[in-house]
């Protein structure tokens, strides 16, 4: 495979559920003042400072194998899986790179911690893309860096979403592995050994990121914030599950049913959130999943319209896009379940 020619892998269409990358006021996140919680702040980031992973991500002889035994539809999907996840880790270093470069002057605390993370999300997106050459494959990310459309998403929501998806990545990552770690007939490459330890890098990040809300309590308290924290976890929720059944092939590979895998993945990351936000969602209401399942058939049928110029499928598309708004409009609407942290008792 070392000497196989290496083909840059065409970047996969944006959509509203591809990884996407992300920009911010720079100014206004310099300011943030998190005086109140330096202590914890400062703690996270000697944790950074001693880099657990510094090692972890070198690749062994198990890698050169080769992986053209695998069937073309696995073959297929993990490559998905590698690109989808690559781009994700990219984007994460992006953001933190440039927040660290424009915070160095003016927070310098923020600016390390911001450093210290595009560093372990480099080195996960690298990885990710090297196992991709297994493939005969490699993601160009200097073109990704230039080609994507990049969102603007406020400091506030920046933390919010960040936090989320760290906390949602460090479950998806930990269950994959355990399930592996049990059915090991099931590891069909060996990026997966990786997982556990990658994963604490995902949890130190989201800890991060909470330690950062803790100092600004007008984002963790009052109605506003009940309002936004609900906002995001069901943003990051619904997008995950839509992604994911349309990939079910690839979580059946893995032994994992992907409706099951989603739902624990969405009950772990509520409870930690429970740990920080003012509320959290009542994953456990009868219609919350029952409403997500609907999204997902839904979602399932728009995407076999995608292709399609005909009048009559642009309408039914229109329909079938009202109805899955419809359906998050009454998932958000589903009363959430307050938490009373103790830690805002401090402010």
């Amino acid at each position: 495979m070392a000497d196989s020619i290496l083909s840059s892998k065409t970047p996969a269409k944006e959509s509203l559920l591809t990884p996407r990358f992300y920009t911010t006021d720079f100014d206004e996140m310099a300011n943030l003042d998190v005086s109140s919680n330096v202590e914890e702040i400062e703690a996270i980031l000697e944790e950074f400072r001693r880099d657990y992973n510094q090692r972890h991500f070198i690749r062994d002889k198990e890698f050169s194998d080769s992986w053209s035994k695998l069937p073309e539809h696995t073959r297929a999907l993990f490559i998905e899986f590698l690109e989808r996840s690559c781009t994700a880790e990219f984007s994460g270093f992006l953001l933190y790179k440039e927040l660290s470069r424009n915070l160095k002057n003016q927070n310098p605390l923020l600016a390390e911690g911001f450093a210290l993370m595009s560093r372990d999300e480099a080195r996960h997106a690298g990885f990710l893309n090297k196992a991709m050459s297994d493939f005969n494959l490699i993601l160009d990310l200097g073109f990704l860096t230039k080609s994507r459309k990049y969102t603007f998403f406020a400091p506030k929501f920046i933390l919010y979403a960040t936090y989320l998806s760290e906390k949602i990545g460090y479950w998806r990552y930990i269950t994959i592995y355990r399930h592996l770690e049990r059915a090991q007939k099931d590891r069909i490459y060996p990026i997966f050994r990786f997982f556990e330890s990658w994963c604490q890098d995902e949890n130190r990040h989201g800890d991060f990121f909470a330690a950062v809300l803790k100092s600004q309590p007008q984002l963790l308290t009052g109605w506003k914030s009940k309002l936004w924290c609900r906002f995001f976890l069901l943003s990051v929720f619904a997008t995950m599950y839509l992604n994911d059944c349309q990939r079910a092939g690839f979580y059946q590979a893995i032994g994992l049913d992907a409706r099951k895998f989603d739902q624990y993945v969405i009950r772990k990351t509520n409870q930690s959130s429970q740990k920080l936000f003012p509320v959290i969602l009542d994953v456990d209401h009868p219609d919350f999943f029952k409403y997500l399942d609907e999204c997902t058939e839904i979602n399932l049928e728009i995407q076999k319209l995608e292709k399609s110029n005909s009048i009559g499928d642009k309408v039914r598309k229109l329909s079938l896009t009202f109805a899955l708004v419809s359906l998050l409009i009454k998932l958000y609407l589903m009363k959430p379940i307050e938490t009373y942290n103790t830690w805002t008792t401090i402010y």
